[in-house]
């Protein structure tokens, strides 16, 4: 059991070594009395896979080891994006675990589990699996493997939510880079089958993601943003490697971050698809958010870092949208899990809606906000976890950074600072996994930025 550890999201390690045949029949097995456990052998279970290296493989064991235990299993035959599985266990009311590492490095590989809800599992969860490592269940009926193709409930119901005809009138050219993961043939085929033209990059599976990262990050779209740069009136989209996550691109070349991207869909659902109800975002994310909120009359709910805590509150809240500043989104009637293909959808129909270009959105997004916001993230490593604890506490004692005075303090992860000019903020919170401190800046300046910046790097 050495290396097995859930964190924020499902249990990651380095294929060969933690994550191993003997580790996965302990998670495989672990789930299965979970499920057992808490909704007995009728529950059904579905499993998918992303493009990494022994992901379809090791997910067969999963499957073999669970339909032998009993259970009935459905099991993805082709490589799937880990929102269309999620929603597939809300459509057939069904538990579902995806073998996928996410972002990750090629090198790594992870499990993933995913209750019917089709949100990302609770720490109580998580833990209760943990807590069955080693252990074993009895059942007495004869469990069945299926292999099922999982995509056309996912795209009926991506129909449903989204306009394509409406997207049949933009203007702007549509660019997506496949990136060598699991949207491929999932993002590119609902905008073909719906007749809805886009050129495209990286159109095939590969476990070493083309010797990059599969992250949708400028860095690693650097391919598309030179295809945008030297082309006219072209946009770009990428999700990485399981499509929880977006990465968009403007017409300039420029990368339009996640909080934008939020705030612009917040916007276009009020505004040009009626949703009503709040603004779920994580305690990361962008003071911007809290102002356009603010301005449509939207009550702000704010959660610890991470999805898992953003699709619990959207259970609870059925807010018009819920996101992080990593990249991960969702919105009302679709499910409470990251999907980075909707997310790409829904600024496409945004665009059409509004007929304008990504560039003009923004630049109407900042006028409508009154300033424009720059953050930043820095992560400090430490010796071990007792000096994490204590440098935290040494900034919830401070009562002045950089001049400024703190006039508010919040504790719901880590500690975050509010300071006097109401535009500059600071979260400081532990890594889940290592002695390191992630500390969050964000500012209307960026010499206030870069000013802070050196003082919490002291």
């Amino acid at each position: 059991m050495n290396g097995i550890k859930f964190g924020t999201d499902g249990w990651r390690a380095i294929v060969g070594k933690d994550f191993n045949a003997e580790n996965v029949a302990l998670v495989s097995k672990a789930i299965g009395k979970y499920v057992f456990d808490n909704y007995g052998i009728y529950k059904t279970i579905i499993i998918g896979y992303d493009p990494r290296n022994m992901a379809k493989e090791f997910a067969m064991q999963c499957a073999e080891i669970l339909s032998e235990s009993g259970f009935k299993v459905l099991y993805s035959d082709k490589v799937i994006p880990t929102p269309v599985l999620a929603f597939n266990a809300k459509y057939l009311d069904a538990c579902a675990v995806m073998f996928t590492a996410s972002h990750n490095p090629p090198e790594y590989l992870g499990i993933k589990f995913i209750p019917d809800y089709a949100g990302p599992a609770t720490s109580d969860i998580t833990d209760e699996i943990v807590a069955n490592l080693g252990k074993s269940f009895q059942a007495h009926i004869r469990g069945k493997l299926i292999y099922t193709d999982f995509s056309n409930n996912y795209f009926k119901r991506i129909k449903e939510i989204i306009d394509f005809e409406k997207i049949k009138e933009l203007q702007t050219h549509i660019i997506f880079d496949g990136l060598y993961a699991a949207s491929i043939g999932y993002f590119d085929k609902l905008l073909s089958s719906n007749g809805i033209k886009y050129d495209s990059i990286h159109m095939y599976y590969d476990s070493n993601f083309g010797g990059g990262m599969p992250e949708p990050k400028p860095q690693y779209m650097s391919e598309m943003i030179d295809y945008i740069k030297s082309h006219k009136n072209y946009a770009g989209f990428a999700n990485d490697g399981d499509s929880d996550r977006f990465g968009v691109i403007n017409e300039n070349g420029e990368y339009v971050t996640p909080n934008e991207i939020i705030a612009l869909l917040l916007m276009h659902l009020q505004k040009n698809k009626k949703y009503s109800g709040c603004l779920v975002k994580t305690v990361g994310a962008s003071l911007m958010l809290d102002i356009v909120a603010q301005k449509l009359g939207v009550e702000v709910i704010e959660t610890p870092v991470g999805f898992k805590h953003v699709g619990e509150a959207m259970r609870k809240y059925n807010p018009i949208i819920g996101g992080e500043e990593s990249g991960g989104l969702s919105i009302q009637g679709h499910i409470p899990e990251k999907d980075g293909i909707l997310a790409n959808l829904l600024v496409l129909e945004a665009m059409a809606y509004e007929n304008k270009t990504l560039v003009q959105m923004q630049r109407d997004l900042e006028k409508f906000v009154g300033c424009r916001f720059y953050n930043t993230r820095v992560d400090k490593r430490l010796q071990d976890a007792t000096e994490v604890d204590s440098v935290i506490e040494r900034f919830k004692a401070m009562d002045v950074i950089n001049g400024q005075a703190v006039v508010r303090k919040d504790f719901k992860d880590g500690v975050k600072l509010y300071l006097e000019d109401t535009m500059t903020w600071i979260l400081v919170r532990p890594s889940g996994t290592e002695p390191l401190l992630r500390i969050y800046i964000e500012s209307d300046s960026t010499d206030k930025l870069e000013q802070i910046k050196n003082f919490v790097s002291v």
